[in-house]
């Protein structure tokens, strides 16, 4: 974000004129710091904020801090899988079989003197699960010493009904093999009663422990996410695998209930329906490289597919004005420059931004997205869909970092959607999601320690007044208000022991309006003074909070009434509003999502995560893949 071009003294009096129309300063809240780092207070027509001079001297640093110190990022985490564990039957067959049940809820069957005499086939059975799973097999078992699957000598009705629903795993995007059970074949002799008796417990014991599984990725996914980055923050989704198997063990409807694990939303089906097509479908018949970039004067192989895809759909006009050139240089692996009026026209025709560089977004929208990104950014999409509550709420904002859009739902319409600008691939979004409190109007904004040691801090070793003369208050510990100029910034490294923050002004980082939900990201939605950015198709841009194309429209929507009622507020000053309904907004990170119509649409992924996860996945497939 940019200040607005002011002069150093007007700022001082902004912030001045500031203090007394806006009343009591508010607690800080933590934010962004372009305006800061991408303009600043402009003394010069660039106005970038100046490193220090390179002549004069730097104050001396004390042992607590030094130059080069900064506060980090999150990071991202090879991500690894909790290994299997061979469950241990030994405790079934050495437990006593007590006269009345131990579970209140178990009613023996006819099969339960088979089950207590089957018991004993397990002693040297290699079954591998989870630990949980494994601890809640054992714990089902010694409160219910009954079959829930085996009925006489076959398996039951319930358990071809298990099998037949683990063995559509891929239709929502899991694998097959993780919940793969051999069922007994049918056997009409009994001549080896023992035999078969084993065999069917093993089954037993095997179907309970992959369909705990499949309940398991259906509800909360394969993947644990905060284990793959400090960018995800997600709380856990408890699953009662006990009570799974008691709810199984006295249904008859087990597909409904197996499926009903799934997330019950619209776009969890509608990814659903676009990944079978998916599957259905042939591959495009020209792929291009997704992650391509080729300026005027590189060379690829790649170009010629991209011009081959441009000469089929020229309209009259394209192909008036480019269809010779482009006859002629059809096979041409060089950008050149008669090429590059071309890839603007292209461009500016589909509504972007016509820079003549053929990047990612260039390569999407002239030869799509291949069949083979397609199928792992919905299976992607499924999967994260699961960290998510099944019931994702009405009203919800929903802001989709990469296709950089913020939208507020209610009843099933998406009645706003605005553009959005994201942090930058060094200052990520967090994906998580949370509950929308406030709106605060012109606000204050609480400079983020880390942008105080990593960006402040190198200018205010030289100059320590910056911040006085740019219309910021620093307090000290205790809350009390000094002077920048006063304070020996030199002498601190990574723990600062003041707060910084900017007064209201046209200046703000945050511009007029902010939408909180508090979190341990600092992130939130806010308005902006750098407009420009909306302009531009690749909007990740900022320090990691999302900015608003439409504030207004997106704080008329949260509090319920209408643009006209804000734009007053913003007459009177500083002032606060809480939200009083439940909001829920998510701060998602999906390539793959449909729109309200159940249309799926693509988008590049900006953060490199969808990589990221499939690599936990294959984590995951690689420790389950022994599995029996």
């Amino acid at each position: 974000m940019k200040f607005l071009g002011k002069k150093t003294t007007v700022v001082s009096l902004m912030a001045i004129t500031a203090t007394l129309a806006f009343g009591t300063p508010q607690a800080g809240a933590q934010g962004l710091f372009d305006m800061l780092f991408g303009g600043g207070v402009k003394h010069s027509p660039k106005g970038d904020f100046p490193p220090p001079p390179p002549n004069k001297p730097k104050p001396k640093v004390s042992a607590g801090g030094g130059d080069g110190v900064r506060i980090s990022s999150p990071s991202y985490y090879t991500y690894k899988a909790d290994r299997l564990v061979r469950v241990d039957f030994s405790a079934l067959a050495a437990a006593p079989q007590p006269a009345t049940p131990q579970d209140a809820a178990f009613v023996p069957s006819a099969t339960v003197a088979a089950f207590h005499e089957a018991i004993a086939g397990l002693s040297d059975y290699e079954l591998y699960a989870e630990p949980d799973i494994a601890k809640a097999l054992i714990a089902y078992y010694s409160a219910n010493p009954d079959f829930i699957w085996v009925g006489g000598s076959t398996p039951n009705s319930r358990a071809q009904d298990a099998v037949r629903v683990l063995g559509e795993a891929a239709s929502y995007g899991l694998t097959p093999a993780d919940y793969t059970v051999e069922v007994p074949a049918a056997s009409a002799s009994t001549a080896d009663e023992a035999a078969r008796l084993k065999e069917l417990v093993r089954f037993e014991m095997a179907l309970s422990a992959r369909v705990l599984r499949y309940a398991h990725d259906a509800q909360s996914g394969r993947i644990e996410p905060n284990r793959m980055t400090g960018y995800y923050d997600f709380p856990a989704k408890p699953l009662d695998l006990v009570g799974v198997l008691k709810t199984l063990a006295h249904t008859q409807e087990v597909r409904t209930y197996l499926e009903s694990r799934h997330p019950q939303n619209p776009e969890y089906q509608a990814l659903r329906v676009e990944l079978e097509s998916l599957q259905a479908s042939a591959e495009n018949e020209i792929v291009v490289d997704p992650k391509l970039l080729l300026k005027p004067g590189d060379t690829s192989p790649e170009l010629p597919k991209l011009l081959t895809l441009i000469a089929r759909n020229l309209d009259d006009e394209m192909g008036s004005a480019y269809g010779e050139m482009l006859s002629r240089l059809a096979t041409s692996e060089v950008y050149v420059p008669e090429l590059i009026p071309l890839i603007k026209a292209v461009q500016q025709k589909e509504g972007m931004k016509g820079d003549g560089v053929i990047g990612p977004r260039t390569v999407a929208l002239l030869a799509g997205t291949s069949k083979a990104d397609k199928l792992l950014k919905v299976q992607v999409a499924l999967e994260e869909l699961r960290w998510l509550p099944s019931d994702l709420g009405s009203p919800r904002v929903f802001i989709n970092q990469p296709a950089f859009t913020a939208s507020y739902i209610d009843d099933g319409q998406e009645k706003l959607k605005t553009r959005a600008v994201i942090g930058r691939t060094t200052n990520q979004t967090a994906f998580f999601y949370d509950q929308i409190k406030q709106v605060d109007f012109h606000p204050y904004w609480g400079v983020p320690q880390s942008i105080i040691v990593n960006e402040m801090l190198p200018r205010l070793r030289n100059d320590p007044g910056y911040l006085d003369r740019a219309g910021y208050e620093v307090t000290d510990s205790r809350g009390k208000r000094i002077p920048s100029s006063a304070v020996n910034w030199g002498a601190y490294g990574s723990n600062i022991p003041y707060s910084v923050r900017q007064q209201p002004s046209e200046a703000n980082a945050l511009g007029e309006l902010k939408i909180l939900f508090p979190n341990k990201h600092a992130i939130y939605m806010h308005d902006t003074p750098q407009k420009s950015f909306f302009k531009q198709d690749m909007r990740a841009l900022s320090h990691g909070c999302v900015r608003l194309q439409d504030p207004r429209g997106m704080a008329a929507a949260v509090l319920d009434t209408s643009v006209d009622y804000i734009a007053e507020k913003l007459k009177h000053g500083h002032s606060t509003q809480d939200v009083t309904r439940k909001i829920p907004v998510y701060v998602a990170y999906f390539t793959a999502w449909p729109d309200m119509s159940g249309k799926v649409e693509y988008f590049g992924d900006v953060y490199d995560r969808d990589s990221r996860l499939k690599q936990a996945m294959d984590a995951t497939e690689a420790v389950r893949s022994p599995s029996s």
